[in-house]
């Protein structure tokens, strides 16, 4: 028997009860993490999204067909797609060619079109620092107000919380601001490559853009490094601490007290961040601070004293350079001061808010550190009461069995050891970028002539070219890098920007263009090129690469 169609799976699809056509995104590949998520984790994301979404195969997809159904939403849809990532774009391109996509009329307009501009904002830093002030009030509330709830009055005060989340994260002032910087930042893109040839000119107009939270966290863990370097017994300690309970030992040592205060005075501020964050199950730094050690030790080896300033402060010296050199180069054009004028506006825009794009998730993983530990304080209660055989069965629940567990003092053990099993299977899947509900499964192709024979095609996210040796790393804790290597890898999420500080470029597999290491990189100058498919495969561990990070592409050398 053979198909009529390409690309089939065997992945599972995500049950829809009306038997009409849909098309499925995936939430991993927005999100950069890919890996399959437990029960627990894939309920609690769903509690707290902004927007519907559907399980299949231990990973989350959101249905995209009311997008594309009509003219109007499907020509905005697919513009902010391609936009972002051309790949996701290029699959939706092919299911739609094929017209099997219900059409809907499109709605008479009831105010500003979807995907069109927000309203105005002022470029007043004090938008952001009265956001990020309310986002600590609410989190400062959460902690205080959970207090020593348990068993239903836990899940029902949680119930509330997680419409505060919401309410946070949908405040139309914080989506005004992120809309606000990526819209300078194509601005800029857009106007001073037509006006003077420039490409990608936003990528060094926003090096050292303040208040970005996840950027500052690779700098801060360089601070730390300063003062365990001090203290050479400090330094021979760690080399050996594989067990969490070593900030308690440190104290014992010469400058042990100051070491562990800077690494506490760490976690207190990002210990909530951990690889594949999206998963409440997974464990946080704070829950597992032997993760940090391998990461000081590198940066103890490797760099000097003051790093994190310097680093900073260089970033902005070239950002105020490249500033002067364009508005200088505007002004010598006809209608020249106009354009400056324009540009510098423009420039101090995104310099504004170009650093608030990382902090509504740095919101999410804070109030998530918050939840988790109170569920698992009730999880551990169940477990001293017999009632589970141990506080991470509860990882194999979803939010509203663990609840009626919490309320009746009874699970289902066998229930627990099918998802075990179910978890395990989904584990050996690879999600597809587009799902289509009769079980076609899409991962787009670049379509390009630009690209040299022999070189691997991406997306451009980072100016720049770099030459250097490629570290291909498959798990953070394992990250063995040099100054000058180019890191390699799956996907990364926040938890991996301390590796940025050490590296030459970045290859993904997964990402776009507002993705979290897309932004990192274009905040540390990383020549970077996401979206290339299968490149921890293609690209050898060792061998020499060059990343064309305007370009969108990278050359195997050796």
């Amino acid at each position: 028997m053979l198909q009529s169609r390409p690309i089939t799976t065997l992945f599972p699809v995500p049950a829809a009860a009306d038997g009409r056509f849909h098309v499925y995104l995936s939430v991993g590949h927005q999100q950069m993490m890919t890996d399959a998520m437990k029960p627990l984790g894939l309920s609690m994301w769903r509690q707290t999204a902004m927007a519907p979404m559907h399980e299949a195969g231990g990973r989350l997809f959101v249905d995209a067909t009311p997008h594309l159904s009509t003219a109007a939403g499907r020509t905005a849809f697919l513009g902010m797609i391609g936009r972002a990532d051309p790949l996701t774009r290029d699959a939706l391109d092919t299911v739609l060619a094929r017209d099997v996509v219900p059409a809907a009329p499109d709605p008479a307009p009831a105010g500003p079109p979807v995907g069109g501009p927000p309203p105005s904002i002022d470029t007043d830093p004090a938008i952001v620092t009265t956001l990020v002030e309310r986002s600590r009030e609410s989190i400062a509330a959460l902690r205080r107000d959970i207090g020593t709830r348990s068993g239903p009055e836990l899940f029902d005060f949680l119930t509330e919380a997680f419409a505060e989340h919401k309410r946070v994260l949908t405040d139309p002032v914080s989506a005004q601001v992120i809309m606000a910087g990526m819209q300078a930042t194509w601005w800029l893109n857009d106007k001073l490559g037509e006006w003077l040839g420039e490409r990608d000119a936003a990528d060094t107009l926003t090096l050292s853009a303040p208040g970005n939270v996840t950027a500052e966290m690779g700098l801060a863990l360089l601070d730390v490094a300063d003062v365990v370097r001090a203290y050479p017994e400090v330094v021979a300690f760690l080399q050996d601490a594989a067990d969490d309970g070593f900030l308690d030992e440190l104290p014992k040592l010469p400058g042990g007290v100051e070491a562990r205060d800077a690494i506490a005075g760490y976690l207190d501020r990002y210990g909530m961040r951990c690889v594949g964050e999206i998963d409440i199950t997974r464990p946080r730094w704070s829950e597992h601070p032997a993760t940090l050690v391998p990461l000081i030790l590198d940066n103890v080896r490797t760099f000097a004293p003051g790093a994190a300033a310097r680093r900073f402060a260089q970033g902005r010296e070239r950002a105020e350079a490249k500033a002067r050199e364009v508005l200088d180069r505007l002004r010598a054009l006809p209608d020249g001061e106009r354009r400056a004028a324009e540009t510098q506006a423009v420039i101090e825009r995104v310099r504004t808010f170009a650093g608030y794009r990382e902090y509504p998730k740095y919101d999410i993983v804070s109030r998530y550190a918050v939840y988790k530990q109170a569920l698992m304080a009730e999880a551990g209660r169940l477990a001293r009461a017999g009632v589970l055989a141990g506080p991470e069965d509860v990882f194999y629940l979803t939010f509203d069995e663990f609840r009626e567990v919490a309320a009746t003092g009874s699970v289902d053990a066998a229930l627990i050891r099918r998802r075990r099993e179910e978890f395990r299977a989904h584990r050996a899947l690879t999600p597809p970028r587009v799902l289509t509900s009769d079980g076609e499964a899409l991962n787009g192709s670049y379509r390009r002539d630009d690209v040299p024979p022999g070189a691997l095609a991406g997306l451009a996210v980072s100016a720049g070219v770099v030459e250097g040796r490629a570290r291909v790393v498959a798990d953070l804790a394992g990250a063995d890098l040099e100054p000058g290597d180019i890191l390699v890898t799956a996907h990364t999420d926040p938890s991996w920007t301390p590796l940025f500080v050490a590296v030459a470029g970045l290859v993904t597999e997964v990402g776009g263009l507002m993705t979290h290491g897309a932004v990192i990189a274009r905040e540390y100058g990383l020549p970077a090129v996401v979206a290339v498919p299968d490149a921890t495969r293609l690209i050898p561990d060792g061998g020499r690469i060059r990343v064309h990070g305007a370009d969108g592409y990278v050359e195997l050398l050796s």
